[in-house]
C-alpha cells in the first residue's frame, strides 16, 4: 500500500473533526450540485447516486442534499460551477493531480499556482501527470465484524482486483466499472462498508523520506484544504512513522 493510500485513511479518521467535517460537507454539496446537472434522479444518474451515498456516509441532513440537487437541476438559484483538473509536481518529483469544482477559474488557478510555488512545487501542463493515475473503486470493511474468507469470496464474485487486510480493515479494490456491482453484492449479503469511493490510484510511487517528506505532506495538505479542491491525488510513498508524526 502506497503512502498516499495510508494518508487517505488518516484523512478519513480526521474527518471527525468539526472543521474538517465542514470542508467535507461543502465538497459533497458541490459534487451533488454538479452531478445533478445530468438529471436529479439518482436511480438514472450513477454519479449523483454515488454523491448522495457519500453524503449520507457523513450523516449529511436530507434537506442539504435536496437543496443541492435543486440547485443543480435549476429548480433553485445557486453558484455556476465548472470542473477543472490541475496537474503538478511537488518536492522530490512527486506527481500531484487535483480535481476542482469552482465558480471562478482565474482565482482558483492563481491560488493553486501560489501554493505550489510557495511550498516547493510547480504546476504543470495538462497531461503531464494524469496518465500516472488509474481510476479504482475502494471499499473498506470492518474486519472485526466479518470473516475474511467470506469477504474474499464475495470479492472474487464481484471481480475485485485485490483484497487486503490491514489495521482492522479489509479493503476491496475494483475497476471503476465493477465498483457498483461489488457494492451491490456486499449489500445483498448484508455486509456493511466503512468507506466506499471511486478514487485515483498511482500506478507507481515515488519514495520520499525525512525533511523532503514533510515538505510533500505540507503541500498536499495545503492543497487538500483549499476551498475549491475536491480531491488531491499524489504518488508519494512515505514511511509510516513520518505520516503518523505529521498527522499527530
Amino acid at each position: 500500500m502506497s503512502g498516499h493510500s495510508k494518508w487517505a485513511k488518516i484523512k478519513h479518521k480526521k474527518a471527525k473533526d468539526d472543521a474538517v467535517r465542514g470542508r467535507i460537507f461543502s465538497r459533497l454539496i458541490r459534487e451533488i450540485t454538479v452531478a445533478s446537472r445530468h438529471g436529479g434522479d439518482p436511480n438514472s444518474n450513477p454519479r449523483l447516486r454515488s454523491a448522495i451515498e457519500g453524503a449520507r456516509g457523513y450523516n449529511m441532513p436530507q434537506d442539504n442534499i435536496e437543496r443541492a440537487i435543486k440547485r443543480g437541476t435549476g429548480e433553485a438559484e445557486g453558484s455556476s460551477y465548472e470542473e477543472i483538473s490541475y496537474e503538478g509536481y511537488g518536492p522530490g518529483g512527486v506527481a500531484i493531480l487535483i480535481e476542482v469544482i469552482t465558480d471562478n477559474r482565474n482565482r482558483t488557478t492563481s491560488e493553486l499556482r501560489h501554493l505550489f510555488s510557495r511550498m516547493g512545487g510547480n504546476l504543470a501542463s495538462a497531461g503531464s501527470v494524469a496518465w500516472q493515475f488509474q481510476t479504482r473503486g475502494i471499499i473498506a470493511i470492518d474486519s472485526s465484524k466479518y470473516d475474511e474468507d467470506t469477504v474474499l469470496g464475495l470479492g472474487l464474485e464481484g471481480g475485485a482486483l485485490d483484497v487486503s487486510k490491514e489495521n482492522g480493515t479489509i479493503t476491496l479494490t475494483t475497476n471503476a466499472e465493477d465498483f457498483k456491482k461489488m457494492k451491490d453484492i456486499l449489500s445483498q449479503n448484508k455486509v456493511e462498508t466503512v468507506r466506499s469511493e471511486l478514487t485515483r490510484v498511482p500506478q507507481n510511487t515515488v519514495p520520499v523520506a525525512d525533511r523532503e517528506a514533510e515538505k510533500v505532506l505540507k503541500l498536499y495538505e495545503a492543497l487538500d484544504e483549499h476551498d475549491d479542491v475536491q480531491h488531491v491525488y499524489a504518488n508519494f510513498d512515505i514511511p509510516d512513522e513520518i505520516l503518523e508524526k505529521f498527522s499527530g
